[in-house]
């Protein structure tokens, strides 16, 4: 058996609620955008598409010490893009920044621990992330770029990364339902 997993960064309860009381009043303004429930908000550090049972274990393993390796340290939520572009989008996003070095280091070393458990990775490029809104079908978000481009959420301290388990059509309105597996604390000190 193998399942659907990534391995992510989750923004705190009030980041998330305030970036929620920022998207609410603009929900129902555009029926062609499937916007995304704050309670599957996260950045992104591996998308994992088909672990093996067998290699669970390995990967668990192999996260705790990566994590364990490095130190806590600072985001925010600011800027705003689309994948594959503005012009074109299939997926609307809020963007990253504060120690986004940081953060892309931690990506390497995530995607890293996979490999050596013998888990696949997905070869995309890392860009980090936050997905609001897919796109029905293909179309200009212009619009909602420069809305959520006007956005900076509170600064946070990262200080855990977590495996979670995708289930795909098993959430409300069809949506994936996720479940963490595990969290993994930053625990490196300053030295």
């Amino acid at each position: 058996m193998s399942a659907r997993m990534f391995v992510a960064v989750v923004p705190p309860e009030d980041v998330i609620a305030e970036l929620s009381d920022f998207l609410d009043p603009r929900r129902d303004a555009d029926s062609e955008l499937r916007w995304t429930r704050p309670e599957q908000w996260h950045v992104t550090l591996a998308f994992l598409p088909s672990v093996a049972d067998r290699s669970l274990d390995r990967l668990i393993d192999g996260l705790a010490q990566t994590a364990a390796k490095r130190q806590p340290f600072q985001l925010a939520l600011a800027g705003a893009g689309a994948f594959p572009d503005p012009a074109r989008a299939k997926l609307l996003w809020q963007g990253v920044t504060g120690d986004v070095a940081e953060l892309a280091g931690l990506a390497e070393s995530a995607r890293n621990a996979a490999n050596s458990a013998g888990t696949e990775v997905d070869g995309a490029t890392f860009r980090p992330h936050l997905s609001l809104a897919r796109v029905n079908r293909p179309r200009n978000v212009s619009r909602w770029i420069r809305i959520f481009d006007t956005y900076y959420s509170p600064t946070w301290t990262v200080d855990n990364v977590e495996l979670v388990e995708s289930h795909l059509g098993q959430g409300p309105g069809g949506s994936p339902r996720y479940q963490v597996q595990e969290q993994f604390p930053l625990t490196a000190s300053k030295e």
